[in-house]
């Protein structure tokens, strides 16, 4: 029988005028997972799922930047972004 996957979450924030790379600003499993998915639904920033990654990003200490072997999946979270934002016309 396999045993469920605990629910994991992982923050990111970049500012391109103070951050080189984007940086991990909350992570958590289980309660604060779901805590952490709650206030961004809250705040209105875009959750996007992908298991892979959130694995990759959840070994990163709090405040790290991505390193340069996530830009490339990163970068597409960000264009994903950035065409929500579009759509609803927020900048």
């Amino acid at each position: 029988m396999k045993t469920p996957r605990r629910k994991t979450a992982v923050a990111l924030r970049y500012d391109a005028a103070k951050d080189a790379a984007p940086r991990v600003t909350a992570k958590g499993h289980g309660l604060l997972a779901d805590k952490i998915l709650a206030l961004a639904r809250e705040k209105g920033v875009p959750i996007r799922e992908d298991a892979d990654l959130v694995q990759a990003l959840a070994q990163l200490d709090l405040q790290q930047e991505i390193p340069p072997s996530l830009y490339r999946a990163v970068a597409e979270i960000l264009a994903f972004v950035y065409r929500l934002n579009a759509a609803y016309g927020k900048r």
